[in-house]
C-alpha cells in the first residue's frame, strides 16, 4: 500500500491533480470556519437543538455541523443534490428534456449542466431564506437569533440570504473544478469531506460517555467492531452485481467477420445509491419537523404521545415506516433510472441477445425479473445500513455516537470511486493500483 502511494506520487500529472483535489478541500474547509455576519451565535445553537431530530438535522450532517454554526457554507452541496435529483426527475418525466439528453450528444449534457446550475442558484436562494426565516423566528421564547446591531433589518435579511446562497454557488464552483482538475467526482468529494470532518467529534463524544460512565470498554469495543462491519458490508454490497450473459451474432461484411463475441451486462445489486435513504429520511422526518415549528405538546397529551413514541427517530414505529420508505423508494429510484425495454431494444439493434430468451419482449420481461430480485435485496441492504444506528442507539443508550448509516454509505462509496479512478490512472500509467 505505501509502495503504490509512493509510485503515485511519483506520476507528476497524478501527483498535480491530489496536490489540487487537497488545495480545494483547504479552501473549503477555511470557509466552513468563516460565519455568516448578524447572528447571533449563543441564540442559534438554543433555537436549533429543537430541531435536532428533524430534517434539519440531516442537513447539519451533511454540511459537517456547518449548519448548526451558520457559517458562509452552512448549506453546503444540498441545493446542488436537491437540483440534480429534480433535474434527473425531469429529464424522465418531459420528453424534450429526455431527447435533449439523450439525442443532444456533449452539449445536450452541456445545456442540462448549465440548467443545473441555475437550478442550484434557485434553491440556494429559496433554502437561505427558509433559514434565515427559521433564525428570525427564534425559540420557543420567540427571542430571534439575528443581531443587527441597529444595522436595517431588512438590508441585514438581504445580506444574510445572499451569503448563505453565494456560499452554496461557490461550493458548487469548487466541486466542478475538482472533477475537471483534480480526482474523483468534485460534489461527492466535498461531502465526503463534510461528513468526515465530524470524525473527531464523534471520538471527543465516545471519550466523554467513557468518562461519564453513560458506556464501558466492552460496549466500546463491540461498537467498533459493528461499525467495521458494516463498513466491510457496505463495500462487498457496493461492489456487487449480477451480470446477465450477452451473445452477439457474427456478422460477414465482405471478407471481414464482426460480431460473434460474448460478454455480460452487469446490473449492480444497489443500483440506486443513497438517494432512497435521503428521500425516505425527508418523508420520515416531515412530521417531526412540521411540529417543530409549533408549540410543543404538554406532557401526558396525545400529541405529546405521538411526538415522543410514534414520530421520533428512536422509536420502532418510525424505524419500520423509515425501512418501508426506504424499499419504496428504492423500487422507484431503480424504475427512472433503469428501462428494461430500452436495453432490450437496444441489444437487438447491435445484434445481442441473451441466451434462452429470444430478442424483444422476451428479453425486456427477463431483465425486469432480474432487476426485480436484485432491486429487492439492494433495498434491504440499505434499510438494515439505515435503520442500524437506531437499533445500536436503543440498546446501547447512547445518544449520537453511532454515526449515521447514510453518512458511512456516501463515505464508504465515495472512497471507492476515487480509489478506482486512481486505479484506472495507474493502470494507464503500468503501475500496481490500490487495489491489488
Amino acid at each position: 500500500m505505501i509502495e503504490t502511494i509512493r509510485n503515485a506520487w511519483r506520476i507528476p500529472d497524478l501527483r498535480k491533480k491530489i496536490l489540487f483535489t487537497f488545495v480545494i478541500l483547504v479552501i473549503f474547509r477555511i470557509g466552513s470556519a468563516i460565519p455568516v455576519p448578524f447572528i447571533n451565535r449563543e441564540l442559534l445553537s438554543q433555537i436549533l437543538k429543537a430541531y435536532e431530530d428533524t430534517i434539519l438535522g440531516f442537513f447539519d450532517t451533511m454540511s459537517g455541523g456547518g449548519f448548526s454554526q451558520a457559517n458562509i457554507f452552512a448549506l453546503s452541496v444540498q441545493p446542488y443534490i436537491n437540483a440534480s435529483i429534480i433535474m434527473q426527475l425531469l429529464s424522465v418525466a418531459i420528453p424534450s428534456l429526455e431527447r435533449m439528453v439523450k439525442e443532444g450528444g456533449e452539449a445536450g449534457r452541456k445545456k442540462l449542466a448549465s440548467i443545473t446550475r441555475y437550478a442550484t442558484i434557485a434553491l440556494g436562494l429559496l433554502q437561505g431564506y427558509a433559514y434565515y426565516t427559521l433564525l428570525a423566528r427564534g425559540g420557543g421564547d420567540g427571542q430571534s437569533a439575528i443581531s443587527t446591531g441597529g444595522i436595517n433589518s431588512s438590508f441585514a435579511a438581504i445580506i444574510i440570504i445572499l451569503t448563505f446562497c453565494a456560499g452554496s454557488t461557490f461550493i458548487m464552483w469548487l466541486g466542478e473544478q475538482i472533477t475537471d482538475n483534480g480526482i474523483g467526482n468534485g460534489i461527492s468529494i466535498i461531502l465526503f469531506a463534510s461528513i468526515v470532518s465530524r470524525g473527531p467529534a464523534m471520538i471527543s463524544l465516545a471519550w466523554g460517555n467513557l468518562q461519564s460512565g453513560a458506556i464501558n470498554w466492552f460496549t466500546l469495543a463491540l461498537l467498533v467492531v459493528v461499525f467495521i462491519a458494516v463498513i466491510a458490508f457496505i463495500v462487498f454490497i457496493t461492489d456487487s452485481e449480477r451480470r446477465l450473459p450477452v451473445q452477439y451474432a457474427k456478422k460477414v461484411v465482405g471478407r471481414k467477420i464482426y460480431g460473434g463475441r460474448s460478454t455480460h451486462l452487469p446490473l449492480k445489486v444497489n443500483m440506486s445509491g443513497v438517494m432512497p435513504i435521503i428521500f425516505a429520511s425527508s418523508i420520515a422526518t416531515f412530521p417531526m419537523t412540521v411540529a417543530a415549528f409549533f408549540r410543543q405538546p404538554q406532557a401526558g397529551t396525545f400529541w405529546h404521545f405521538m411526538q415522543k413514541n410514534v414520530f421520533s427517530p428512536t422509536s420502532s414505529f418510525y424505524a419500520v415506516m423509515y425501512f418501508l420508505l426506504i424499499i419504496m423508494f428504492s423500487y422507484f429510484y431503480a424504475a427512472i433510472q433503469y428501462n428494461p425495454i430500452e436495453i432490450a431494444n437496444n441489444l437487438k439493434n447491435n445484434g445481442g441477445f441473451i441466451p434462452g430468451f429470444r430478442p424483444g419482449r422476451p428479453t425486456s420481461d427477463f431483465i425486469t425479473k432480474v432487476m426485480n430480485k436484485i432491486t429487492l435485496f439492494g433495498a434491504i441492504f440499505l434499510g438494515i445500513i439505515a435503520v442500524l444506528p437506531i437499533i445500536v442507539g436503543s440498546f446501547s443508550n447512547i445518544s449520537g455516537l453511532a454515526i449515521g448509516g447514510t453518512s458511512i454509505l456516501i463515505v464508504v462509496g465515495v472512497a471507492l470511486e476515487t480509489v478506482k479512478q486512481l486505479e484506472a490512472q495507474m493502470i494507464m500509467r503500468n503501475y500496481k493500483g490500490f487495489l491489488e
